[in-house]
């Protein structure tokens, strides 16, 4: 397994694993409608291009054989989602396939985000999940991390609570 960070010719791969694993982790509990509106504003082609060019932000894709499992997206300074300090680094996205849940394919991004954090010196990591994502809240709980606030994340017409959840750096975190 290798992980790879993204450029701008990985684009249309990275709005197909986006939609495919959006799809895959919250389409059964919320309507189809929502969930379109929200993959149609946030998941283009138009908006992850922007992204991927921010130079605030970092993407990755964890491969095995070419194939790709998932990936995760990263955020410093402004380009993080809330106004934190410059010494936070925020998870946006660590998304698995369905298939490869289960294999610490997770664990391994979560890792990757945390050597980045070290290598920058930076203080904390945080994350918004959604307090009904369950299975997401435990394994960052394990992680070590903390609750530290709440804020709102709109899906389609549907305003859902977003927990945010933090963790210090720690010189020999790596699991």
């Amino acid at each position: 397994m290798q992980i790879r960070k993204l450029d701008i010719t990985d684009l249309e791969n990275l709005q197909k694993i986006s939609i495919t694993t959006f799809r895959e982790t919250f389409e059964e509990v919320n309507s189809e409608e929502d969930m379109q509106k929200y993959l149609d504003e946030n998941l283009s082609l138009e908006r992850l291009k922007n992204e991927l060019e921010n130079l605030d932000s970092e993407f990755y894709f964890i491969e095995n054989e070419n194939k790709n499992l998932g990936y995760l997206k990263l955020n410093f300074g402004n380009a993080q989602t809330e106004n934190f300090k410059k010494n936070h680094l925020e998870i946006e996205r660590i998304y698995v396939l369905k298939d490869f849940l289960g294999q610490k394919i997770g664990q391994i991004l979560l890792n990757k985000a945390i050597e980045i954090g070290k290598k920058k010196n930076l203080e904390f990591l945080w994350l918004g999940v959604w307090e009904e994502n369950h299975r997401a809240i435990k394994f960052y709980e394990k992680n070590g991390f903390k609750v530290f606030g709440k804020h709102k994340f709109v899906l389609g017409k549907d305003v859902q609570t977003d927990l945010l959840m933090k963790l210090k750096i720690e010189l020999n975190f790596l699991k």
